[in-house]
């Protein structure tokens, strides 16, 4: 057995000995045992390509190609981004907060109204059911996905803790855009209407939590029956 190790002791040295040291040049291909990602299917920025009939390697966007999330008329559509919304920002728009101090109530640049609000309920709804659910659960009540992965820490936004009184909309807000905790800031994925519309959906979350069974027995029993089928 110790004539094995001997050997392969010398082995390995003499492996070592003719592998070239780091930095090395050789004009000889080199080995890759592992080649990674040394050779990719791509492009270079400003680098020619057989692959087009122009050999230019740079191509203009196909024709009615849009950035993801953006569109023209945003301004006019609720959940459509108009301009950059995911920076920073001054006023209780983009901050949620008035000289220093947390508010309530939604930002007059929403321009919410009676016919539009509906609409703003159900982008937040949306909003909320790709970002917020998988951890503070469909209802808000902090058993989502995440929960049964003993995840620590997740919110119950039914808690009176989290109502208006206790824990204004602007500091919702401001913990969506800049996280708390385990849970991490938004800001850089949802935009400024975005946010506030989660804002709004969660007070609505909490709304229907404390309703009567009177006032939703219709929409309640719909939903059970719909989970039996």
């Amino acid at each position: 057995m110790k004539y094995f190790f001997l050997a392969y002791a010398i082995i390995a040295v003499l492996f070592i000995g003719l592998m070239p040291t780091r930095g090395a040049k050789s004009p000889n291909t080199p080995i890759r045992l592992f080649p990674d990602m040394d050779e990719q299917d791509k492009l270079k920025a400003q680098k020619p390509s057989d692959f087009f009939a122009d050999g230019q390697g740079s191509r203009q966007p196909v024709a009615g190609t849009q950035a993801l999330g953006l569109n023209a008329t945003g301004a006019l559509e609720l959940g459509g981004i108009h301009d950059l919304e995911f920076g920073g920002g001054i006023g209780y728009y983009a901050s949620g907060g008035i000289d220093g101090y947390f508010a309530n109530g939604m930002p007059e640049e929403l321009k919410l109204t009676a016919d539009n609000v509906t609409a703003f309920l159900k982008r937040g709804e949306e909003v909320y059911g790709v970002n917020c659910a998988i951890c503070h659960g469909k209802s808000g009540d902090g058993l989502g996905v995440t929960s049964n992965y003993g995840v620590p820490g997740i919110a119950n936004l039914t808690q009176e803790s989290w109502f208006p009184a206790a824990y204004p909309d602007g500091r919702l807000f401001y913990t969506i855009s800049n996280g708390k905790g385990n849970m991490g800031g938004y800001k850089h994925n949802i935009a400024l209407r975005d946010r506030w519309a989660v804002v709004a959906y969660i007070r609505a979350l909490q709304t229907a939590r404390k309703a009567p069974y009177d006032a939703v027995k219709d929409a309640y029993d719909k939903g059970i029956a719909t989970q039996a089928k």
